[in-house]
């Protein structure tokens, strides 16, 4: 279903299943297929592909030779009927690409809002992205990874499948993670340890001077003091009582699956 108000390009090809919402504009040239929802006010420019069953929110901008929905590049996909499910005002810059998840996972490949997607960026399968983030020119998110809200990823970064990059956190250009980034650190390297917490996207972010004192305190006692990680979580747990920041930073490090950068 079209709504009367979307305005498509005569060279735009549309075929399948696909709703467009009100004031939705579809530039030359696209190919959309498939079982797909675009809401409102969503704005495809040209040369675009969208397949599979996807579905963007309201107001996502998604920039020429961008690639959602396509057939992911793992090996045991099987054609199954996976999604992509993008959220509202999102920027989608050119060439990014956003594969279906996989049944083996969650089946899908979850992008929240207000996300800043650059040139050439790759959302693997199954990835799941939060809100406000950044992802630079030319980074990989590899499968099964999570980007929590508020993370920068920067150019040329990669992140390894099954990663996670805690909220607030900020990767460097050039850099290789392997292993799990905790909430409000700055990482940088191949591969990627530690340079302190991520000050300014706090400061940015309206984190108010107590709570960075709080959380440098935090810091030091996980990488600088000498103690063993498990030490290090005992002694983090008194500063958390009073800093749900904190908390979540011991929760991320005692739910991490591939081990936290050191």
């Amino acid at each position: 279903m079209i709504h009367e108000t979307a305005k498509v390009h005569p060279s735009a090809v549309i075929e399948g299943d696909v709703t467009l919402a009100a004031n939705v504009t579809v530039g030359p040239f696209t190919y959309i297929s498939g079982k797909i929802e675009v809401g409102e006010g969503t704005e495809i420019m040209s040369h675009v592909v969208i397949k599979g069953h996807t579905k963007l929110g309201k107001e996502n901008r998604v920039f020429p030779h961008a690639v959602i929905g396509e057939e992911n590049q793992d090996k045991k996909y099987g054609g199954e009927a996976t999604t992509v499910v993008i959220g509202d005002r999102n920027v989608i810059r050119e060439a990014v690409q956003i594969h279906r998840g996989t049944v083996q996972d969650k089946a899908s490949t979850v992008i929240g809002d207000d996300n800043l997607l650059c040139v050439n960026a790759h959302i693997a399968h199954d990835v799941v992205v939060g809100n406000h983030t950044h992802i630079g020119n030319n980074a990989i998110l590899g499968g099964h990874v999570t980007l929590e809200d508020y993370a920068g990823v920067m150019a040329l970064s990669a992140i390894h499948p099954f990663c996670k990059v805690g909220a607030y956190s900020y990767i460097g250009g050039c850099s290789a993670v392997v292993k799990d980034v905790p909430p409000y650190v700055l990482a940088q390297g191949n591969h990627a340890t530690p340079f302190g917490l991520n000050l300014i996207g706090l400061q940015r972010h309206g984190f108010e001077k107590a709570e960075l004192r709080a959380l440098r305190n935090a810091y030091k006692e996980f990488y600088r003091s000498g103690k063993t990680q498990v030490e290090a979580k005992q002694a983090l747990v008194e500063i958390a009582k009073d800093w749900p920041s904190i908390q979540h930073f011991i929760d991320f490090v005692d739910t991490s699956e591939r081990g936290v950068i050191r």
